[in-house]
């Protein structure tokens, strides 16, 4: 059998760069195209990504990690570009808002040039954040949403949506082969634990049994998006028909108010957590909720994992992950 040469790779084997890949979504991604056979380049800043996301992957045969910021311009060779790197949580994007928009904005570009260069094919990581607080609900792809420019979310809704902008422009001005996906809330295993958002908050609380905090009077609604499926919707997109360049919705259009959700997990749980309220932080949108008419008409996809069975994962996932750090703490403790 003739031998490759050691700087060459199978046409058939892509090299895919996830920027953003040791985060709680990058890692699934990078964990589900390493299993398909590709190549996978991880890069991520670990400003809220974690080694410990993808330390099974570090002696895989076909991946690589780089620590870089995609503020900074990145010179590598790659087939294909998912741009999933920014902070997703309100604790976590309005701890440095000046930075969430240049990790938004400047990470475009610099990513964007980066597709022209080695002509790959590049997928942004939008999310639902860019209709706001919406005039129009179950939200479709066609709607220009409802934001506040200079709010205390605006460094992420308003960067997402300028990185939205510069994704058609690269595409209509110097034909980059593009795809936008909008994700709505998601949730699973590799959450961190304390990023604020609401399904790792209850779990969190509830296995400790903590109160459970609820945010204005807890009747506001939103869609919550198993990590199996998302990723599913992610690669589904990326490997649609070149035409199909988005926005795409993708999401769960399953829709609970946040009491349920709390109620749930206190079932699920078999918790003594009891509730309490809170006053509803600004810009909060009143619902959330995707139409993905467009995603199962031109990808054939949809959301599978019922909320309860995403759950159950998920809370398997907390418990092991707080009884080791409870367990680490009390070996510190003793020592």
């Amino acid at each position: 059998m003739n031998k490759l040469p050691s700087n060459s790779r199978p046409k058939s084997l892509r090299r895919i760069l996830i920027t953003g890949g040791a985060g709680f979504l990058g890692s699934h991604l990078t964990e589900r195209l390493l299993a398909r056979g590709d190549e996978v380049l991880c890069a991520d800043n670990l400003f809220t990504g974690s080694k410990d996301n993808i330390r099974s992957f570090q002696t895989h045969p076909r991946f690589e990690f780089l620590r870089h910021d995609v503020t900074l311009p990145l010179h590598v060779e790659v087939d294909e570009i998912y741009n999933l790197a920014c902070p997703a949580s309100p604790v976590h994007y309005q701890r440095n808002p000046v930075q969430t928009i240049k990790t938004c904005v400047h990470g475009a570009i610099n990513l964007l040039d980066l597709a022209l260069r080695t002509d790959a094919k590049i997928l942004q990581a939008s999310t639902s954040e860019v209709y706001g607080h919406p005039n129009q609900h179950p939200q479709v792809e066609s709607y220009w949403g409802h934001t506040n420019p200079i709010g205390l979310r605006a460094c992420y809704d308003e960067g997402k949506r300028c990185a939205e902008t510069l994704f058609f422009d690269y595409h209509r001005q110097h034909g980059v082969a593009i795809k936008v996906a909008r994700i709505f809330n998601t949730y699973g295993p590799r959450m961190h634990p304390d990023d604020g958002r609401v399904v790792s908050n209850f779990i969190v609380q509830a296995l400790r049994h903590q109160p459970i905090t609820l945010f204005g009077d807890g009747q506001q609604t939103r869609s919550f998006c198993y990590v199996d499926d998302l990723i599913e919707g992610l690669i589904a997109l990326m490997d649609g028909p070149a035409t199909v360049v988005g926005p795409v919705n993708l999401g769960n259009p399953s829709e609970f108010t946040i009491a349920q959700l709390a109620a749930l997990v206190i079932e699920l749980t078999g918790s003594r957590s009891t509730l309490t309220y809170r006053p509803l932080p600004s810009d909060d949108p009143r619902h959330r909720c995707p139409d993905i008419t467009l995603a199962g008409n031109t990808l054939g996809w949809t959301a599978r994992v019922a909320l309860r069975e995403g759950l159950a994962r998920t809370i398997r996932y907390f418990d092991t992950l707080l009884a080791h750090s409870d367990d680490v703490r009390g070996n510190h403790q003793g020592a």
